[in-house]
């Protein structure tokens, strides 16, 4: 997960997205430093911290991973301008190393795959993929649900001409790296790499 801090274009202002939103169907909440801004529906679709550099320890700038210190010290803010709001996001990693297991045609799809991918530990994915590189017993990058792409884009739960897909297998090309390789598809990954270890983007 990431978190945003521009002191020099913005202001001392961290800004902690949690979920895209209309821009016309917004509201406002001040509490001390914090503004929480939510939708109609009341849902959360972030936080902003002002004088952010006053209450939390940012030695960073720009694009952030957030990490157990620095939630820790969001959530002792939180506390001590008395919101109780839920704040137990997931940490994890969200583009990994992962290990296709299997890959199948996919039955409505002539150009589509069905891959099943370890990704470390018991979680295994099953990710529809249309790069024609794509094959069983390779390591690959994966963006997991949640992820969002140098291009901007988030990666959601979806269906692929009627079946499941939870991530994206990768090309060099969205994950913003160059692009040496003269095959079109994805980027396949040496064996030096462990499966499940996070893939820096």
């Amino acid at each position: 997960m990431f978190v945003f801090y521009n002191p020099k274009g913005i202001g001392d202002v961290l800004i902690i997205p949690l979920k895209d939103g209309d821009r016309y169907d917004i509201t406002h909440e001040t509490t001390g430093p914090i503004t929480k801004i939510t939708n109609s529906h009341h849902e959360i679709l972030g936080y902003n911290i002002f004088e952010a550099s006053n209450h939390l320890e940012l030695n960073e700038e720009g694009k952030i991973t957030l990490t157990k210190r620095l939630l820790t010290q969001i959530k002792d803010l939180f506390t001590k301008n008395s919101l109780n709001d839920n704040l137990d996001f997931d940490l994890s990693p969200k583009f990994v190393v992962g290990y296709v297991t299997d890959k199948a045609g996919h039955e409505n799809a002539d150009k589509l795959s069905v891959c099943q991918v370890e990704v470390g530990g018991p979680e295994q994915l099953q990710i529809v993929c249309g790069a024609p590189n794509v094959d069983k017993d390779q390591k690959v990058v994966v963006a997991k649900v949640g992820a969002i792409m140098p291009s901007g884009l988030k990666i959601k739960p979806t269906e692929l001409r009627g079946v499941a897909s939870n991530g994206m297998i990768c090309s060099r090309e969205e994950l913003g790296l160059p692009n040496d390789s003269k095959e079109k598809g994805i980027y396949v990954l040496e064996n030096s790499y462990t499966v499940g270890e996070a893939f820096d983007v």
